[in-house]
């Protein structure tokens, strides 16, 4: 069974609709897929049709975007949690509010230096989608100013850029907490994706397995393999889930379905700890 629990749609910050990325799925091979946009579960009810559609089991999930209190960002995973619950949605809204006001404030200071505008980044923005620094590269590239999104985001839109603009984003156990509230699975994305910038060190991991984080995701590209060998030892300490996935945004990175994947043990449990809601199956 072909398991790959980490994508992402026009949603968030992919190039394909929900549906699109099932159909790529079914295409790869895929048994099993998990849609995970950042802060935001709006593409789950197209998702599930067209994995229904398309013989492709679906899993409801999503990426919440957190930051610790020395600035290191982590990206959690959320799999089968409440979409509705209170606690939840309060947060992932407030990082989608932030996010909206930090994107003006980078095409302000963009613009000064390149030409672009505001209505051109919205152009690449699905409705309703979170609005990100994916798309301010995508309005690059349509503006010749850069490649691809990749020269983007090692040039224009490096955390080192003077058009950089932090955003709100819960501390990484608060989020843990919160989606065990909501039923999910909370499983820490790429941990040590040295390449996306600083990775947190052992007082984070202690805080989120206090708080119940139930995974790590160490087979990504992302990760180095020096990183996945403590990744697994911490995972073998503290009985935490091992996940493996692509990372796929479509056109917008190299990252390809199915080049990583999750055991289908490990989905059984996911199942088994998730209660705000169900895979959905063909």
């Amino acid at each position: 069974m072909r398991i790959d629990l980490h994508t992402h749609s026009n949603v968030s910050d992919g190039t394909e609709t929900p549906a699109g990325v099932i159909i790529s799925a079914a295409a790869a091979g895929l048994d099993v897929v998990a849609l995970t946009d950042h802060d935001s579960t709006d593409g789950w009810e197209l998702a599930a049709a067209a994995a229904k559609e398309h013989g492709v089991a679906f899993v409801p999930g999503m990426e919440i975007s957190c930051r610790t209190e020395q600035g290191i960002s982590v990206h959690l995973l959320s799999y089968l949690h409440d979409p509705s619950h209170p606690g939840l949605l309060e947060e992932i809204t407030k990082s989608k509010d932030a996010r909206l006001t930090r994107a003006e404030r980078m095409v302000t200071l963009l613009s000064e230096d390149y030409p672009l505008t505001w209505d051109d980044v919205i152009h690449h923005v699905a409705p309703g989608a979170t609005v990100g620094r994916p798309h301010i590269a995508d309005a690059l590239v349509a503006a010749g100013v850069v490649a691809d999104r990749s020269e983007a985001f090692t040039s224009i839109l490096t955390s080192h850029s003077r058009y950089f603009v932090q955003h709100y984003a819960p501390e990484p156990a608060f989020a843990v907490g919160l989606v065990r509230a909501a039923g999910g699975v909370p499983v820490f994305a790429h941990p040590v994706a040295s390449a996306r910038g600083r990775i947190v060190g052992e007082r984070t991991y202690r805080e989120m397995i206090d708080a119940g984080l139930l995974g790590l995701e160490i087979e990504h590209r992302d990760n180095p393999e020096e990183g996945r060998d403590y990744l697994r030892a911490l995972a073998a300490e503290n009985g935490l889930l091992i996940t493996g996935s692509s990372d796929y945004h479509g056109t917008g990175k190299p990252n390809r379905l199915g080049e990583n994947l999750t055991a289908p043990e490990v989905l059984e449990r996911i199942e088994e700890l998730g209660t705000g809601t169900q895979v959905v199956r063909p």
